[in-house]
């Protein structure tokens, strides 16, 4: 036992000293304003950068994340993308002018592509293009429809409504004119809206000329006459037989739903196995109980 005791207590010391040699240092927690200061300065790069995100994506200066896209196959087009919703940014701002390659390349801030990208843009992409209107090498936004003033939107509109073509979306009229709202606050009362189960807005000319007060007796014969049973298309075969245009749809079309073919039934009539065939009429059924002695 004093051998054991001699030898635990040389290894107490042993530790003892080893224990002075190498000091542990505890880490002591960050006051609340220490804390409190680098979470404000944290979070000053982070509003920097989300900023600078937003900058970089912002489409109204026709601008896209592309360093997501260098490297990638997606690249050309990411590029392609920033130069059309630069064009059509500009045309709305009343922009109208055409502008040579290198003058896009330099309003967008894409001066670092290569040459190979410059001719695809100016032999395929932009010339091929419905959005972009080409013009003695030298590029413009081509929108649905060309509008210089709320005069030429009023004019289309009452184009619309003689021939029966219906109304205009508000996306297509805010594409070709520049400074839209402006002129469609202007026309006042002379432009309907209506919105479409798609929540698109459709502008109808308001032709006050229509606005009449119709007979009573008119308004009864004109509600007489069934029309629930008859189909549209009927309607419409008998209008253009009477030399009547009726207007063109402006609404999105609804797609009828595939009805999927049932397969035809393949169950098999189930075949129950027969025993004892050969001696029918000689077993007698006692399901009922013994039968009665004759």
């Amino acid at each position: 036992m004093c051998m054991m005791d001699k030898a635990l207590l040389r290894e107490r010391e042993l530790f003892k000293k080893r224990a002075l040699s190498n000091p542990a240092v505890e880490k002591r927690p960050a006051t609340s304003e220490t804390s409190g200061s680098s979470k404000k300065k944290k979070s000053k790069p982070d509003k920097e950068t989300s900023s600078s995100s937003k900058s970089s994506s912002d489409p109204s200066n026709g601008s896209f994340n592309l360093k997501a896209l260098s490297g990638s196959s997606g690249y050309k087009f990411g590029v392609l993308a920033r130069i059309v919703n630069y064009m059509k940014t500009r045309h709305q701002r009343g922009d109208t002018h055409h502008l040579t390659l290198e003058e896009i390349l330099d309003e967008t801030k894409l001066l670092d592509i290569g040459m190979k990208q410059k001719q695809w843009l100016m032999s395929e992409a932009l010339a091929s293009n419905p959005k972009i209107d080409v013009r003695d090498g030298k590029y413009a936004f081509k929108p649905k429809f060309h509008l210089k003033d709320k005069k030429a939107l009023l004019r289309l509109l009452d184009k619309h409504d003689q021939l029966g073509l219906g109304g205009v979306l508000l996306d297509d009229v805010e594409e070709g004119l520049p400074n839209a709202a402006k002129a469609i606050k202007a026309l006042g009362d002379q432009i309907i809206f209506v919105t479409r189960p798609d929540k698109k807005r459709v502008l109808f000319y308001n032709d006050k000329h229509c606005q009449f007060v119709v007979d009573e007796e008119f308004q009864k014969l004109w509600r007489s006459v069934p029309v629930d049973s008859i189909d549209e298309e009927k309607i419409e075969e008998y209008l253009k037989k009477q030399g009547i245009s009726s207007m063109q749809e402006t609404g999105p079309k609804k797609i009828a739903p595939i009805q999927k073919r049932k397969k035809p039934g393949t169950q098999r009539k189930r075949r129950y196995k027969t025993h004892n065939d050969h001696l029918n009429g000689v077993l007698e059924d006692y399901s009922d109980g013994v039968p009665s002695k004759k």
